[in-house]
């Protein structure tokens, strides 16, 4: 690649997350949707398998969702230039906005319209992360380990939610991290079985 067009793809990357950061409100799970719907449907940087990789590594990695999805898209697609830039992009914005509206922090309160906007706001967040966990489940393979896995997902976040079960995310990823593992080694030992017969 060219000197030139090296340089354009770090702009681009740069203006994407910075759009990104500066249009996404909610946090990194609301973000997945429109990661997923810039990098890997409309420009096509990564594979759909490599975004549900991305995903995951960045839920169990230390830091916010959004932050890792920058660095570990920006690296895929531009190295580690890529990656500060992204991460910078998708930080910049809130830190501005976040700097302006500390300064005025009471009277911004105050504004009846901004309680509105807010209330609206959250209503949008939660479509998109459904819209995402919804995508997700659709381009997962639908076999039986898979299929069983979501549904004790979804069993358990109900149960906490319902029960205000307070459980540290920390436990939370030790569990899954341990639980994946043991995954890993039970698939890798029914296939020799297989293989064997």
């Amino acid at each position: 690649m060219s000197k030139k067009a090296k340089t354009q793809l770090l702009l681009k990357l740069f203006l994407s997350f910075f759009k990104i950061g500066a249009f996404t409100f909610g946090g990194g799970y609301a973000m997945i949707a429109l990661l997923e719907n810039e990098f890997v449907e409309k420009k096509k940087w990564i594979e759909k398998n490599d975004f549900l990789d991305m995903i995951a590594i960045a839920e169990s990695t230390p830091g916010p969702v959004a932050i890792n999805s920058a660095t570990y898209i920006g690296y895929k697609v531009g190295g580690v230039l890529g990656s500060i830039l992204s991460t910078l992009a998708v930080v910049l914005p809130s830190l501005t906005i976040i700097y302006i509206i500390s300064i005025f922090f009471d009277k911004f309160l105050s504004f009846e319209y901004v309680k509105y906007a807010f209330n609206g706001i959250k209503a949008c967040v939660i479509y998109l992360i459904i819209s995402a966990g919804i995508k997700m489940y659709k381009s997962l393979d639908k076999n039986a380990f898979n299929l069983i896995i979501t549904f004790a997902v979804i069993v358990a976040m109900v149960m906490l939610t319902v029960f205000s079960i307070s459980f540290s995310s920390i436990f939370i990823i030790l569990i899954c991290g341990i639980l994946g593992v043991i995954a890993y080694f039970l698939s890798l030992a029914f296939k020799k079985g297989g293989n064997e017969k």
